[in-house]
């Protein structure tokens, strides 16, 4: 009886952890676009956060870290401007469940490790512009949609930056 009493205290701590039922990496689907939306497949594409830097060609799936942080992107491809975008890191069911279930303990180790968070799924970049893409606007089967950078006189870094702390 104190063995199975031992088993379902330790299960529903664990219940929530995304270090146990999350993955510290994510696939972002990456597509580039012209000015006019046609898609140009074949940029070169960089992802950055805190954890590090991850490259791919656009039209492909990207495999990057999960983090608290936003995700830089950058594309390029000869004869086009360059594409810029922030993806913002939003805290997922991992995170809530730790918080219900666990305690924070499991939140603070999923928070450091980045398992707690993450980016939108489908984002599309157009060359030529600064974008912001919120997981909260991802719709099943279809590319994130997009917010453009005022002028681009700002970071996109900093422009998710503040979004992701008026949503929070």
């Amino acid at each position: 009886m104190k063995t199975m009493i031992a088993i379902m205290a330790a299960m529903a701590g664990l219940s929530g952890c995304a270090s146990i039922t999350g993955d510290t990496a994510q696939h972002v689907r990456v597509e580039t676009v012209n000015q006019d939306g046609a898609v140009v497949a074949g940029a070169k594409c960089t992802m950055q956060n805190n954890f590090g830097t991850t490259s791919g060609d656009s039209g492909t799936q990207i495999l990057t870290r999960r983090s608290s942080e936003n995700l830089h992107v950058e594309c390029k491809k000869d004869g086009y401007p360059d594409a810029q975008a922030a993806a913002i890191s939003r805290a997922n069911g991992g995170m809530w469940g730790n918080i219900i279930f666990g305690g924070g303990i499991g939140a603070v180790i999923d928070h450091n490790k980045g398992t707690a968070y993450t980016y939108p799924e489908w984002i599309r970049l157009v060359f030529g512009k600064v974008l912001t893409f919120d997981r909260f606007d991802d719709k099943t089967g279809q590319p994130s949609l997009a917010k453009e950078v005022p002028d681009g006189k700002q970071e996109s870094s900093d422009i998710a930056s503040a979004q992701q702390g008026q949503s929070n």
